[in-house]
């Protein structure tokens, strides 16, 4: 994990490992910020979409129990949106290196969409 203080507060920036690991042991929300077709195209089983147009800070999860991960296809899109939610007032926030990029490039799981018949289906590189 990469940090950097960013006016008092730390963004975090995990590897698709440190996030797959964290997303298996139910401690984080993990939350997409793509478009909603690239979401519906392939994503991380059991990320919420919250697209970068719609985002707002204000409108995220408590943070009692779960810091919250975002991603995007590449990491950009992800470090703006952490970087916009520290600056609404949340403390634990963290991005994912690479986006869903790393993610496959990593060969972890996520959802896919079968190409013959349209429907979602898990995809294990």
């Amino acid at each position: 994990m990469k940090t950097e203080t960013v006016d008092g507060k730390t963004l975090e920036t995990w590897t698709p490992a440190e996030v797959a690991d964290a997303v298996n042991k139910g401690e984080v929300v993990l939350i997409d910020v793509r478009t909603p077709q690239e979401y519906m195209f392939e994503h991380v089983e059991g990320a919420l979409l919250l697209p970068l147009s719609f985002f707002k800070a204000s409108a995220l999860p408590g943070q009692s129990d779960k810091r919250i991960v975002f991603y995007c296809g590449s990491g950009v899109r992800s470090e703006r949106v952490s970087r916009a939610a520290l600056d609404g007032g949340l403390d634990l926030v963290a991005h994912l290196e690479g986006g869903f990029g790393g993610w496959k490039a990593a060969k972890l799981p996520y959802i896919g969409t079968n190409m013959a018949t349209g429907a979602p289906q898990a995809v294990t590189p």
